[in-house]
């Protein structure tokens, strides 16, 4: 429905009102063909009785009305109204596009939120503080309070028995597991040969890399240092099942014999040359895989793989 246009200061064009309600155009849509502009709720109602032009009866629905062009909206927006909260003392006349702005802090507005001045610190509107009563409100307050606390520990409780089924079934699966492997030694060989063939396809995925300066090689990396490798891994794709094993390959505490310490590396540098590494990617870092290496000796190679990380030096 449209504005009164008994409101208005001064004449109001006919091109401004609504066919439908004769009231000066609110939130107004345009026919898609004829161009004629209704108020929005009009229009949406005349639609769902009658889907015509209520002024020319063209075929018209819904989704086919537009907004209707600038300079009718500017044309609107300059027309001079009298406050909604008239009748409750208000003189006011504004432009018609500051009318909602104005209505919501008009001190004569019945309806404007109000802080209670008996101290509850409740915030109610305007019209309602001469019934307003501090101890019923704010014993309103505490049980729906409190009808919110006690929904919120069901559904605590229901998810912590939810988790308890989920552990005892897991551990019951677990359990199976184990049992079968027992029963049938074949299963587990299979498993691992499952785990083994995911590593060697996660492998594969990795590009080639040289490392051009094996003197720039960390031993001893740092916990951040580690976690953002670590972090690198998984987002490669790195099986699960071997990525802490990796990491903890990252250290010279866990290398093979032939790399454990400074004079064995040097000494064992033209060996370690003819690693085939692996990029991890965005950091100067390898693994070299034990499947990617089988043409080095054992006292040079650590399963499932090393990682080795670098201070520059990767190519």
């Amino acid at each position: 429905m449209g504005y009164d246009v008994a409101r208005f200061e001064g004449s109001v064009d006919e091109e401004l009102v609504c066919p439908i309600c004769s009231a000066v155009l609110e939130d107004p849509r345009l026919a898609p063909e004829c161009e004629h502009a209704f108020c929005r709720e009009c229009i949406l109602e005349w639609i769902r009785h009658q889907p015509t032009c209520p002024v020319d009866r063209r075929n018209i629905s819904a989704p086919e009305l537009k907004p209707v062009p600038r300079i009718l909206k500017n044309l609107l927006y300059r027309l001079e109204i009298r406050c909604d909260n008239e009748e409750y003392g208000c003189s006011v006349v504004v432009k018609l596009d500051l009318l909602p702005s104005h209505v919501k802090e008009c001190e004569h507005n019945p309806k404007k939120p109000v802080a209670c001045t008996k101290g509850c610190g409740l915030t109610v509107p305007k019209d309602e503080m001469i019934e307003h009563n501090c101890v019923r409100e704010l014993r309103a307050q505490v049980k729906d309070q409190s009808e919110k606390l006690n929904k919120f520990q069901q559904e605590m409780c229901d998810m912590r028995y939810a988790l308890t089924e989920q552990k005892r079934e897991i551990h019951l699966l677990k359990e199976l597991v184990k049992a079968m492997r027992i029963s049938n030694p074949n299963a587990r060989a299979l498993a691992d040969q499952m785990e083994d063939d995911d590593v060697v396809r996660w492998a594969a995925t990795l590009p080639r890399a040289r490392v051009a300066r094996w003197g720039g090689m960390i031993s001893t990396p740092d916990a951040v240092l580690q976690a953002m490798i670590k972090r690198s891994l998984k987002e490669s794709g790195c099986p699960s099942h071997i990525v802490t094993e990796l990491m903890e390959n990252a250290h010279e505490r866990r290398w093979p014999p032939g790399l454990q310490t400074l004079e064995t590396r040097q000494m064992n540098r033209r060996m370690y040359e003819q690693y085939v590494c692996r990029r991890i990617p965005g950091k100067q870092a390898v693994v070299v895989m034990a499947c990617d290496n089988s043409h080095i000796s054992d006292d040079m190679i650590q399963e499932p793989g090393l990682v080795m990380i670098f201070a520059h030096g990767i190519e």
